[in-house]
């Protein structure tokens, strides 16, 4: 504890660290506490799982906790933005430990659960806010929460925050805190876009990176392999079986780059007899602080997750990472293996790449100098493969299935055409169930001048209506008929009579002779 005494951190402060092990700084600590101690802005960039969060609440506790003030309601001194709410909630549990022996409060609002509930919290006002984006402009929006006392701003992931999802509404924060403010900026990559981007929301900051930009961990062994997409499923359930039999797998992180992609990892699991879950947007905040729980826990050996998991999450004892698909992003890639191989563990990093990914693959080696080696399928990998159960549906998917039986059952779109429609005649083109078919109005001639009516019983026609029919012959429908066939003019079985444009019509000629008498 003499470097972080030396520093001359409050010593309720040092007792919690004690209490949590900590005794050496990590190389982001020791170069990011002295310039925030001074009150400095820092730009730092380290690689995930560096300790970042403990590098910026240690100093920020340490001055909120010399200067004492006293909570206004629906306030905050101190912010911090994350892009997700597993991140947000981690931050704000690190903090409250850090700050256990301190008078200071720290709250965390994210998405996913009811605003009035967080509103209330916040009714007294608190010292520390944890939030994520959206969450925090509702409650701004509901009168809810001000800025304007924020003493110190922080922004964790800042690549991924200021990414296009996320610029809009930073920008509406940052105008909304007061212009004298101590602004931090932490991330595990910094493209030099988004370094000139932060620069507008932070002044004269100090730049601390302590690893080259975008380097995977140094004791992550990373392996790629080659197949194609649709064998992607059966190599990785035979991979994490084999890995849980031989004892070698404790925890494993799947990634995919959809949501509906997890959920089908998942299901092709479960079916092999492999216990694993989903996180990922579509699922409820409850579900997934329970999937994560049981992951951390150990009852569940594998976790399948879009990359909303693959910042932050600090989850010890992840021996293997597996990406089913490779990102799109290659700084994504540094993120999701960044899973493994922390606080000085070892850590395996196995990527499938199908054959459209290869130009992922070319992006991730080209950012991380790193040539991954390639690692063949196994012996027998095809007939294994047939071997796998096949998943079970998901009731929704077999209610799909069933109602697409019933649409065959009954005749397919396309053949309807002229005759058959959900079990009625159809004869001429025409409408079937008291329509017009064929030559005429098709059920009132079947029944000699007695039209059907809705109920299928027939009903009488007026004298009136039958001469207006029998005058006005067969209806004919124009969209079943060939043009060619057709007379010029004629419409509906009549000779239509044109006259020249501008030739006045039966109306016209009565008023002229009206006038004329």
């Amino acid at each position: 504890m003499s470097y972080f005494s030396d520093l001359g951190l409050a010593e309720p402060i040092l007792r919690a660290l004690e209490s949590k092990g900590y005794n050496d700084p990590t190389p982001i600590q020791r170069q990011a506490i002295p310039a925030l101690m001074e009150g400095r802005d820092l730009l730092g960039i380290a690689q995930t799982g560096t300790g970042k969060t403990a590098a910026f609440s240690l100093p920020s506790l340490h001055r909120l906790a010399a200067d004492p003030k006293p909570r206004k309601p629906a306030s905050c001194r101190m912010l911090v933005l994350s892009p997700t709410r597993e991140l947000a909630a981690q931050i704000a549990d690190n903090m409250k430990s850090y700050a256990k022996n301190l008078n200071l409060g720290v709250e965390c609002v994210f998405g996913g659960v009811p605003v009035g509930k967080q509103a209330r919290r916040l009714v007294p006002g608190t010292d520390i806010l944890v939030a994520t984006p959206g969450r925090l402009l509702d409650l701004i929006d509901q009168r809810a929460l001000t800025l304007g006392r924020v003493e110190i701003f922080v922004l964790d992931e800042a690549d991924q925050m200021m990414d296009l999802g996320f610029i809009h509404a930073l920008k509406r924060v940052a105008n909304l805190l007061p212009k004298n403010r101590q602004s931090l900026f932490f991330s595990a990559t910094m493209p030099k876009s988004i370094e000139d981007l932060g620069k507008q929301f932070i002044h004269n900051p100090v730049k601390v990176e302590v690893a080259p930009q975008s380097t995977t961990a140094e004791r992550v062994e990373q392996y790629i392999t080659f197949l194609n997409q649709g064998e992607k499923q059966a190599l990785l359930t035979l991979r994490i079986r084999a890995l849980l039999a031989d004892k070698q797998l404790d925890r494993a992180l799947v990634f995919t780059r959809t949501k509906h992609g997890a959920d089908r990892v998942v299901r092709h699991l479960s079916s092999a007899g492999i216990d694993a879950r989903a996180i990922h947007g579509n699922k409820s905040q409850a579900q997934r602080t329970a999937a994560l729980e049981a992951f951390r826990q150990g009852s569940c050996p594998v976790l399948v997750a879009t990359d909303i998991a693959a910042r932050g999450i600090d989850v010890s004892g992840v021996s293997h990472v597996f990406n089913f698909e490779l990102p799109n992003v290659p700084e994504q890639y540094v993120h999701r293996i960044g899973r493994t191989a922390r606080a000085g563990a070892q850590g395996i990093a196995m990527s499938f790449c199908a054959p459209d990914e290869k130009p992922y693959l070319k992006d991730i080696e080209k950012l991380t100098r790193v040539k991954i080696d390639v690692m063949p399928l196994p012996e027998g990998f095809l007939a294994d493969a047939a071997k796998l159960p096949a998943p079970s549906r998901k009731p929704e998917e077999a209610a799909q299935d069933a109602r697409r039986e019933e649409r065959d059952a009954r005749g397919r779109f396309g053949q309807r055409g002229g005759g058959q429609r959900d079990g009625g005649q159809r004869s001429g083109g025409g409408r079937s169930d008291g329509g017009r078919s064929g030559g005429g109005r098709g059920d009132q001639q079947a029944h000699g001048g007695r039209a059907q009516g809705r109920d299928g019983k027939p009903r009488d026609v007026s004298p009136r209506q039958e001469r207006r029919d029998g005058e006005r012959g067969p209806v004919r429908n124009p969209l079943h008929t060939d043009r060619a066939e057709r007379p010029e003019g004629e419409r509906d079985g009549q000779q239509r009579r044109f006259r020249p444009r501008g030739a006045p019509g039966v109306g016209q000629h009565r008023n002229k002779v009206r006038r004329a008498g």
